[in-house]
């Protein structure tokens, strides 16, 4: 069979960690992404769930920058963390 060369760009400590993880599992990260892209090419979908975090919704990242602005033209109040009580 013959082969092809595939390159993108990832965050240089993210690959050093798939790299990490890929050697303790006795793997290399092109026998990781081949066993990657044979599963979807053969499931038709990424095998595993793929979802939006809300809290990056345009709705909310928009609230959040209208509080940003009110809070630094000196309107609204600035709240501390809370802690919970873990007795309740």
């Amino acid at each position: 069979m013959a082969q092809a060369m595939v390159n993108f760009r990832m965050d240089e400590r993210l690959k050093k960690s798939m790299e990490q993880t890929c050697k303790d599992m006795g793997l290399n990260m092109t026998t990781a992404f081949t066993i990657f892209a044979t599963k979807v090419t053969k499931e038709k979908r990424i095998p595993f769930e793929v979802s939006v975090d809300p809290f990056y919704s345009e709705i909310n990242i928009d609230r959040l920058s209208k509080a940003i602005a009110n809070l630094e033209s000196g309107g609204g109040t600035y709240h501390g963390l809370i802690e919970a009580d873990p007795n309740r």
